[in-house]
């Protein structure tokens, strides 16, 4: 008796969490388009992972986060899928998140009990929100979730913040300080942020499902500067060392966190004054 066997061509066939070392991997779940083709095109599946964690690493807040993740956020809005903020540094901007698509009318904004700002809220446990966290993870009722996390966390937090959102139908960002590079995380998604000039933001993907990127994307972000202020700007990035700076004028749209210098400050709180600035 001729007995026939066909090995598999591709990893994926045995399993779809096995992939190639210099390939991209398959998406397990479903994913959400970020609104960058340039990053689409890098991210395994081709947009944001749903049921697993995302990190993002930045030196500090303020620099685009908000603005690379608006155009996820806005289309799972127009689904009519809610949006959950935990412990963001300042108060968020109606009026800076309604210019991006986002309506604050469907946003759940939980803060820790005992908030503390600046780099003191790194060395914070921060047991309530990692308890919240995890627990809207397991709903399964969000359409996404946004968590700052402070550095100092419990050993197995992002193992177990990871295995509640293979629950979570939607994709979940934890923002973390970039010195967290350095430490290994259970997110399979990892990103390192910085600026790359006004309205622009260096995107390193240096964890994902395949080959690290070996050089980092430039995105253009939705814009926040005047034409003039825009300009002024450009001018001062390309002055040579050691030449006076320009400064830019203030804005003239607003920032999607209201206490960050350089824009028009409009605080907006969702159980105060949600539906304007």
């Amino acid at each position: 008796m001729n007995i026939q066997s066909s090995a598999p061509s591709l990893p994926e066939d045995l399993h779809p969490a096995l992939w190639r070392a210099q390939q991209l991997g398959c998406a397990q779940q479903a994913v959400i388009a970020s609104g960058h083709g340039a990053l689409d095109a890098q991210l395994p599946g081709g947009g944001w992972p749903v049921a697993s964690l995302t990190e993002l690493l930045l030196p500090h807040p303020g620099l685009g986060e908000l603005r690379l993740l608006a155009p996820a956020l806005a289309a799972l809005q127009r689904q009519q899928r809610s949006l959950m903020w935990l412990d963001p540094p300042s108060p968020p901007c109606a009026q800076a998140l309604a210019e991006l698509g986002l309506d604050v009318q469907g946003l759940v904004l939980v803060m820790s009990r005992q908030p503390v700002k600046g780099r003191a809220r790194d060395k914070l446990p921060a047991a309530d929100i990692l308890w919240a966290l995890e627990n809207a993870l397991k709903s399964g009722h969000l359409g996404a979730v946004l968590a700052w996390l402070p550095a100092r966390l419990p050993a197995d937090a992002l193992r177990r913040l990871q295995l509640a959102a293979q629950s979570h139908g939607g994709p979940a960002f934890l923002l973390r300080d970039i010195q967290e590079r350095q430490h290994p995380s259970a997110a399979p998604l990892r990103l390192l942020l910085a600026p790359a000039g006004p309205d622009r933001l260096r995107v390193h993907l240096f964890k994902r499902r395949g080959p690290p990127l070996a050089e980092p994307l430039t995105l253009a972000l939705h814009p926040v500067l005047s034409a003039t202020a825009r300009a002024r700007a450009l001018r001062g990035a390309a002055l040579p060392p050691g030449a006076a700076s320009v400064t830019a004028e203030p804005a003239a749209r607003r920032h999607p966190f209201a206490h960050f210098t350089g824009d028009l400050s409009m605080t907006s709180r969702h159980n105060t004054a949600a539906g304007s600035p």
